[in-house]
């Protein structure tokens, strides 16, 4: 919400999605970011909120057609905010050009905050809430790892509650952006062969669900069950089944 008003302060003309997690047990999803991003909101910035829906990377299946609707309506930057609750939800930096790793005190302790994953997928770093004690101690532990790791991203610090560090960052973005620019071509070669594996991968994911669902599978189960096969003897012939 701070940063998108930073950035139309500036003349943009940024928009937002966010991908909030499905519930395994009703596929519903909590999309309550507009609800909190009033403000950004009222200037006229596009948010959309989208359930991941199962997608693995903590992100969602239409996330990317959606970013090139927007790139042709003229949104720029278009800001993604991925699930991003654990460490191996790291698809996201396949999808864009600058990722952004924020953290905030109270979260875990600073060695399981930083743990791999996450940790190494930032081209920067942020300390949020840093009005808040446990700031200073996080961003201190967060600085030593990315420097033992000898990686050079910048670590920096902001309260969107104060609205301090807000500036700096929309800075270093504008900036890092400035240099991808350069190298876009081969970045858009690597996005685009990360999105046609993905593809695949979901279609034969798809296929494998209804697969599971036919008489063929319900007699494997049934096999399974008096134990005339075991399950990976099962799968095996599933598998073959799909790809024959």
């Amino acid at each position: 919400n701070s940063t998108v008003e930073e950035l139309r302060r500036r003349g943009r003309n940024p928009a937002v999605l966010a991908v909030d997690p499905s519930s395994h047990i009703t596929g519903g999803a909590i999309l309550g970011d507009r609800v909190r991003m009033t403000e950004a909101t009222d200037s006229g910035t596009y948010i959309r909120s989208i359930a991941s829906r199962g997608a693995t990377g903590a992100v969602s299946d239409s996330l990317r057609n959606s970013v090139r609707v927007l790139e042709y309506a003229g949104f720029d930057p278009i800001i993604i905010e991925s699930v991003g609750a654990g460490q191996t939800e790291v698809g996201i930096a396949g999808m864009v050009d600058i990722t952004v790793v924020v953290f905030s005190p109270h979260t875990g302790d600073s060695i399981q905050a930083i743990k791999a994953g996450l940790s190494e997928i930032g081209d920067m770093y942020l300390i949020n809430k840093s009005d808040i004690s446990g700031s200073a101690k996080l961003f201190d532990a967060i600085r030593e790892f990315i420097g033992e790791r000898g990686m050079r991203p910048d670590v920096l610090r902001t309260s969107a509650k104060r609205g301090t560090g807000i500036s700096a960052f929309v800075d270093r973005i504008e900036d890092l952006t400035e240099n991808i620019t350069k190298l876009k071509p081969d970045a858009e070669a690597s996005r685009l062969e990360i999105e046609l594996r993905d593809i695949i991968l979901n279609s034969l994911r798809e296929r494998t669900s209804q697969m599971l669902t036919d008489r063929a599978s319900a007699r494997y189960i049934s096999m399974l069950k008096t134990r005339e096969i075991d399950p990976y003897e099962a799968a095996e012939r599933i598998v073959k089944r799909m790809l024959g």
